[in-house]
């Protein structure tokens, strides 16, 4: 077994398809729907009550896309009803490139639709073949895809008012080997900038610019940083 551990240290592409292979990709659409449903009435409002000009979000291990495209159809019917919304800058990353050509793409079969509202499965969705739907173009404007791998690379870009970090750091590395990264993703967040974490996932208690959000138990707040007044 130490033999096996060590050949990862010396083959660093090993490592790389191993932890490609470990991860889950599975997902669907507005997965864990009382987070979403936080979200729209909870954070999206405390978001724009800040009054900023632009909305970064950044979907980090975003597996196949149906993630960021949940947050795109839910920005969109919660906008349309509003006079003025932020500018919406969109970042998706996952370390498998295979995924981001797939969430390129855009075409999921039913079951991934599954928590999908027939009203916008309808006006967001169009079906390609059997059991096939094919996400609108609309929805895919403006999104940044990039191959990232969260424990090596640096973030792709700084003050997220939104990440959703579901099911990888926290689910498949010890938290000597996430820290590094975790606390640079953290630096990223804009001050009262919201981290969703999953359903099933706890956040080391070391981290403690962030605080929990009262509606949800796996949303985080980044708190704001207030200078000494000495």
């Amino acid at each position: 077994m130490d033999a096996f551990v060590l050949s990862f240290k010396k083959n660093p592409k090993r490592r790389r398809l191993v932890e490609k292979l470990m991860a889950v990709s599975i997902s669907r659409f507005f997965r864990d729907r009382k987070l979403w449903e936080t979200m729209e009435r909870h954070v999206l409002p405390a978001m724009i009550a800040e009054g900023k000009q632009e909305t970064k979000v950044w979907s980090a291990g975003c597996a196949s896309g149906e993630e960021i495209y949940s947050f795109r159809i839910l920005w969109e019917e919660w906008a349309r009803n509003r006079d003025r919304t932020p500018k919406l800058e969109l970042w998706a990353t996952d370390m498998n490139p295979e995924l981001i050509d797939r969430a390129r793409t855009g075409v999921y079969s039913s079951s991934s639709l599954k928590e999908v509202p027939e009203e916008w499965r309808s006006k967001y969705f169009s079906p390609v073949k059997a059991n096939r739907w094919a996400i609108s173009d609309l929805l895919k404007e403006g999104i940044h895809w990039k191959v990232h791998n969260l424990l090596v690379h640096e973030p792709p870009s700084i003050g997220f008012q939104i990440i959703f970090l579901r099911n990888n750091l926290l689910t498949y590395y010890k938290v000597e080997t996430l820290r590094p990264a975790l606390a640079k993703l953290i630096e990223t967040l804009s001050p009262s900038g919201f981290l969703m974490i999953g359903v099933h996932e706890n956040l080391p208690r070391e981290f403690t610019e962030l605080a929990p959000f009262p509606h949800h138990p796996n949303i985080f707040q980044k708190i704001p940083f207030t200078p000494s007044p000495f």
